[in-house]
């Protein structure tokens, strides 16, 4: 019995690269679209140490990348956006008693001017003995509709009251409600961050660009087996590259490190469709009008290699 256990977690775990998770609220039935109930973060937490896999900082993880060394495929980082006071109250406990290390992305003004349900510099400082502590803006603006004046003064100030409050400048920034574009990704980088984090469907291997880190939902009760199958897929996406001028998305091209004959894209609102992979490229139709201001092409191949696009409305 002993051998065969150990056989499925091999092959579990060569099953997929590193994986991001990001977490939001925690016990918080009042929003339960941001909300993981403390029932389903203990049972995530059990299976990740029954079934193998090292929850490792960020920064372990980081560092690893910058050197391109080979990730293991059983490290997991956890990261939690926002600071709301639900993590501190219910989410770190649960984080302490598994002596799991995270990423806590903070949102400055909520902090700082003392809104409600988030944390205060004092409940920040206290986490910090147990994980890490990110960026996560000022504002918590939708930042591709913002100018550039805008987000480089969002940052700027963002940025100087942790350095006054909390004694240093983040390493790691993640992006609110994981919009971006290049623009905001090009502003982003210019501030020196050593990984930026989106939140787009993913996994993480050494090819993968540590200012655009795939990180994985997992809010409410989701299917945690299947998004551990998840296996980075190296893509560059030649169409679209932004949200089209008149709203819809024509055509897709995609340029793939695979050999494979078929695929599946995904558009938000249409679901899954099947493609043809033609001399590692992706070259589709789809003349389909967006229905979200907020939408993701995802592209699956075989073995559940997965690469994601975000386009974002200005």
């Amino acid at each position: 019995m002993r051998l065969l256990a150990g056989l499925w977690l091999l092959a579990a775990t060569l099953l997929a690269d590193a994986h991001i998770f990001v977490y939001h609220r925690f016990g918080d039935t009042r929003h339960p679209s941001t909300d993981t109930s403390i029932d389903v973060l203990k049972k995530q937490f059990e299976y990740f140490r029954k079934n193998g896999y090292e929850v490792v900082p960020l920064s372990r993880l980081v560092d690893a990348l910058k050197k391109r060394e080979t990730l293991p495929d059983n490290w997991i980082v956890l990261t939690i956006d926002d600071g709301y006071k639900s993590f501190y109250e219910n989410g770190l406990p649960i984080f302490r008693e598994f002596g799991y290390p995270f990423t806590l992305f903070v949102y400055t003004k909520a902090t700082e001017e003392g809104y409600g349900d988030y944390m205060s510099w004092e409940q920040i400082k206290e986490a910090m003995k147990y994980g890490e502590i990110g960026f996560h803006s000022h504002t918590h603006p939708h930042m591709v509709s913002k100018s550039e004046a805008y987000l480089e003064k969002d940052f700027a100030r963002g940025l100087e009251l942790m350095r006054e409050r909390l004694g240093f400048s983040p390493k790691y920034f993640a992006y609110p409600y994981g919009e971006y574009d290049d623009t905001v990704k090009k502003i982003a980088e210019s501030f020196g961050f050593d990984a930026i984090c989106n939140q787009n469907v993913g996994a993480v291997s050494e090819n993968s660009d540590r200012f655009d880190l795939d990180r994985i939902a997992l809010t409410g009760d989701p299917d945690l087996k299947s998004k551990l199958r998840y296996r980075y897929l190296p893509a560059t996406w030649r169409i679209p590259v932004a949200w089209p001028a008149n709203g819809i998305v024509e055509k897709v091209v995609v340029e793939v490190d695979s050999d494979a004959a078929t695929g599946w894209l995904y558009l938000t609102g249409y679901g899954w469709k099947k493609v043809e992979v033609k001399e590692r490229r992706v070259e589709t139709g789809l003349d389909l009008p967006l229905k979200n201001r907020r939408s993701r092409l995802i592209l699956k191949l075989e073995k559940d290699r997965i690469s994601t696009k975000i386009l974002v409305k200005p």
